[in-house]
């Protein structure tokens, strides 16, 4: 459904073609106009050994009518992987044994499969971290080693042209930022090799592990673990849709047509607005507040050093005189929207504070970016600030100037001083 969006919002079908056939597996894509409630979308194949992907439950239905128990034979939904245990390898000896010579690949092999493929850095790293996702929520599942895991045959062929060529499109995409949408599991369940299982199945559910999750009416698997480990690699972040100017809209469609659901996957490529509508580009942020007056400074500073691990964006105390002529201290914390319940629970949990005042408002940023200066002593980043292009703002990162102060016994101010000096003299040259 991801790749069909893609296509549908402009992502060439040659550059997926390519790409399979950098792979060097034995698939083929398809692409098709279809239908799905009423939306025309774009349904994209992947056809392996002659057979097209199915959702999962058709898959099993189809495999063991066929099969009557041999159902190991062909993984085809693209989202089963199996723990390969013994039990099913002594199944497989029995009359398929010339099919079965490589009826698994492991971790180690498909590494290798994305690692030769001529396709760019980056989409070979995203591609096999989608990989490692996927293997880890099965190894923590069946309680093993996620080299151990094994990928069927025909399913790992599936799953490979899938998860690479989500990399290789969504890096042809060019975006910034992959935002997606709190995500519909469906619900019910599903038959899989190992029997039936309510839905969300455990390996989605492991890896939506922090995601926005919900459940609606429709009593059928929505999110694959392929899709789950895809969304999670490639999204920087989940969140509501946000304030944009659509450019491109791409709808792909599932192989289910769900009746007054349109079983789509939308995708929009635009331009967030903050860009245009002001110099200073500005943020929705939560601060987060408590008073404490009956608490060690050493829980103080442990409780901001905390919250700044958990992603605050700032911490900072401020004195104040509480009731009873108390001096107390204002605990506040800046942070992403999504980020507020994590910390809330933090401050609830580390202080003493029976309550927190919750507040949103927008901050303006300049936009910041880090350079490396040579100095003579190692490298500093700088830290730089920009105003419509020009620099309005340049300091070097602290932390860098310490340990360079540290190491090489040379006052921390000098160091300061010799890194804006390399900077600005590149800056001039």
């Amino acid at each position: 459904m991801f790749l069909g969006a893609l296509v549908d919002a402009g992502v060439p079908l040659e550059l997926f073609t390519k790409t399979v056939a950098a792979l060097k597996v034995d698939a083929r894509l398809e692409v098709s106009r279809v239908q799905r409630s009423g939306i025309s979308a774009t349904k994209l194949d992947v056809i392996v050994a002659g057979e097209k992907e199915l959702p999962r439950e058709e898959f099993w239905s189809k495999t063991q009518g066929r099969e009557q128990g041999h159902h190991h034979e062909h993984s085809h939904s693209g989202h089963e992987h199996h723990h390969h245990s013994h039990e099913q390898e002594h199944d497989q000896d029995h009359g398929h044994s010339h099919e079965h010579k490589h009826a698994h690949r492991g971790l180690k092999e498909i590494r290798e499969i994305i690692g030769q493929a001529g396709i760019s850095q980056t989409s070979r790293q995203q591609a096999i971290r989608i990989f490692e996702a996927l293997g880890a929520a099965e190894a923590k599942i069946h309680n093993t080693n996620v080299e151990e895991i094994h990928f069927h045959e025909v399913g790992a062929v599936d799953a490979i042209v899938d998860i690479t060529c989500a990399a290789v499109g969504a890096e042809a995409l060019g975006v910034d930022a992959i935002i997606c949408s709190p995500l519909n599991v469906g619900g019910g369940t599903v038959k899989c090799a190992h029997g039936t299982f309510p839905i969300p199945a455990p390996a989605t559910l492991e890896i939506l592990r922090n995601a926005p999750v919900y459940s609606g009416e429709i009593q059928k698997e929505l999110v694959t673990p392929t899709g789950a480990a895809i969304v999670c690699v490639l999204a920087s972040r989940f969140g509501t849709f946000p304030r944009m100017k659509p450019e491109k809209i791409g709808y792909g469609a599932g192989s289910r047509d769900l009746g007054d659901f349109p079983n789509v996957l939308r995708i929009t490529i635009g331009e967030t607005l903050e860009q245009h509508s002001s110099l200073f580009p500005e943020e929705a942020i939560t601060i987060l507040e408590a008073n404490v007056d009956d608490m060690t400074p050493q829980v103080f500073g442990y409780v901001m050093d905390r919250a700044l691990q958990e992603g605050a964006l700032d911490v900072f105390a401020t004195s104040v005189q509480m009731k009873k002529s108390r001096p107390g201290l204002l605990l506040s914390v800046l942070c992403r929207p999504e980020d507020s319940e994590r910390l809330k629970q933090l401050i609830f949990a580390e202080t003493t504070t029976l309550g927190v005042r919750i507040r949103e408002e927008k901050r303006a940023v300049l936009a910041r970016r880090h350079l490396t200066i040579a100095t003579i002593w190692g490298d500093v980043r700088m830290k730089v600030a920009n105003i419509n292009g020009s620099v309005s703002n340049y300091a070097p990162e602290y932390e860098d100037c310490r340990r360079i102060a540290e190491q090489q016994h040379v006052p921390l101010k000098a160091v300061m001083q010799e890194a804006i000096k390399v900077y600005l003299e590149r800056k001039d040259s």
